[in-house]
């Protein structure tokens, strides 16, 4: 019986290796197309979790979204207006948004921008704050003389004041006066409430202040 035996037994002796590393596609072998580790569906493959291109340890991509240079000017939005207008289909909305805009060293402007999104209209009204910017006169943090401001039915009226007051003032004379660079003015608005008649009586006012170097060279 054994010599009959040790032919038959030889064959499986001799036989080859499991098919794990024939690499046969889905095969769980190591370096099969399918495999574990070095197939294309492996951790180190394409797909894989270290070193292919669509892993996330890949670190060549660059975000450029934050690579665009920061303005110089201090932008606010003061208020957004929504206009509806009703039609067969529905009712369309177009959006207005009033914008100051400023350096924080004297330079003031006031923009206001239309579109059927907030953010082009936001956009459009930064834009035009930025070309309509004007010089007003500083005296340290606050201005050098008590001024009343008109546009429209809007009055404005500012008063300076002493270091660490702050700025007594809110809505639009707020955010015109903080672009502006002033920290320490009184305020009080005494005409309609209506944004950008707020807006523009204080930009109004700022524009009538005067140093006491350019008073003697108009007394001069």
């Amino acid at each position: 019986m054994s010599a009959e035996n040790t032919p038959a037994a030889a064959p499986a002796a001799s036989a080859p290796a499991a098919p794990a590393s024939s690499g046969a596609p889905g095969a769980p072998g190591r370096s099969g197309p399918g495999g574990d580790r070095r197939g294309p569906g492996g951790p180190g493959g394409p797909g894989g979790r270290r070193n292919g291109p669509g892993g996330p340890g890949r670190g060549t991509r660059r975000d450029n979204r934050n690579d665009a240079p920061a303005s110089e000017f201090n932008d606010k939005v003061v208020h957004i207006n929504r206009c509806s207008k009703v039609v067969k289909g529905g009712r369309r909305f177009n959006f207005a948004a009033l914008i100051v805009a400023g350096d924080g060293k004297g330079r003031v402007g006031v923009g206001y921008g239309k579109a059927k999104e907030v953010p082009d209209a936001i956009r459009k009204g930064t834009d035009r704050a930025h070309r309509a910017l004007v010089r007003v006169n500083l005296r340290g943090n606050t201005i050098p003389h008590e001024v009343i401001g008109h546009a429209d039915g809007g009055v404005v009226m500012l008063r300076p004041a002493a270091p660490g007051t702050g700025l007594i003032a809110g809505g639009g004379v707020r955010a015109v006066l903080e672009v502006a660079g002033y920290k320490d003015v009184l305020s009080k608005s005494m005409g309609s409430n209506n944004p950008q008649a707020v807006v523009k009586a204080t930009l109004d006012g700022l524009s009538k202040l005067r140093t006491l170097e350019q008073i003697k060279a108009l007394r001069a």
